[in-house]
């Protein structure tokens, strides 16, 4: 498995962007599937986006489709996720997951089918 690092949250007035990074160990990372999901208080955790592990298949959730763009750089052992015209309904802690599937086409949009999570980082967006 490998261990992951998310960094980049803050606080942003609505209309701001933020763009995420989950920072991965290990030289198979370029193996991984990786997805975002986000918690907001009170909420349970909900899907936001993710990236096969050739980067070029990625669903998002419909309510940040056309805002937040998921992308990977492999040489980095990074994926980003940047998010553009931040609602303050898109505040929640991040987090971002891995999947070890190679080769296959579509990352999975369920929690459950990813092994390692990083601690999460928090996003907030005022009014």
């Amino acid at each position: 498995q490998v261990q992951l690092v998310e960094s980049g949250g803050g606080l942003v007035q609505a209309g701001g962007s933020l763009r995420l990074s989950c920072a991965a160990s290990g030289r198979t990372f370029r193996y991984y599937a990786t997805g975002w999901f986000r918690q907001a208080p009170g909420k349970e955790r909900e899907f936001v986006a993710a990236i096969n592990w050739s980067g070029d298949t990625a669903p998002y959730v419909e309510s940040v489709k056309g805002r937040f763009t998921v992308s990977r750089d492999n040489a980095k052992n990074t994926v980003y996720l940047q998010m553009n015209s931040l609602k303050p309904e898109d505040t929640a802690v991040y987090y971002c997951a891995a999947a070890l599937l190679q080769y296959q086409a579509s990352p999975p949009m369920e929690a459950r089918r990813y092994a390692s999570w990083g601690q999460g980082t928090q996003v907030t967006v005022s009014s």
